[in-house]
């Protein structure tokens, strides 16, 4: 009998999951980058360690859609410097949703919501993030919106199964 209770490779596999934001229940930005770290980080498994990368991917899609609440598209303002006198500079949530998109408005979020150490790169790297709702990941999402998607009438969790017995 093994004496390592979860820690498997099939424990440890990266599954894809899909988040559109253009779906009507999408929460504002706050919420919806604090979901994602939770994923990136594999906060939701059973085997999650601080010190061990066991987080899952995350396809955002339809970034431009972007949800804010109040007035934070005009007074919200991030800063950038770069240790020279003189070279702050600020630009607004509006203006950086005109200049970069909403992608990276969303992956500055999520940028803030993971710890920071040396793990935090490599989880940001698992983020893909698409002003439209077009991407190239559509083979690779196993849950699409939380849900398990179906693949040739049997469910991933079956087939996840099948491959642990073999």
């Amino acid at each position: 009998m093994s004496q390592t209770v979860g820690r498997t490779r099939l424990a440890y596999s990266r599954t894809w999951h899909h988040i559109s934001l253009s779906s009507a229940h999408t929460p504002p930005l706050g919420r919806l980058a604090s979901r994602i770290a939770v994923i990136l980080m594999g906060k939701h498994k059973p085997i999650w360690d601080p010190s061990t990368d066991c987080g899952d991917y995350v396809v955002a899609t339809s970034c431009a859609d972007l949800l804010v609440t109040g007035r934070k598209m005009q007074q919200k303002t991030y800063y950038t410097h770069s240790t020279r006198p003189g070279s702050l500079k600020e630009i607004s949530l509006e203006a950086l949703m005109r200049k970069w998109g909403g992608g990276e408005v969303l992956r500055k979020a999520v940028r803030g919501m993971l710890p920071k150490n040396r793990l935090r790169d490599k989880r940001l790297e698992r983020l893909k993030v698409f002003e439209g709702a077009a991407h190239p990941y559509k083979d690779n999402l196993v849950k699409v919106d939380g849900r398990t998607r179906m693949v040739d009438g049997l469910e991933v969790r079956g087939e996840m199964e099948k491959a642990r017995t073999v």
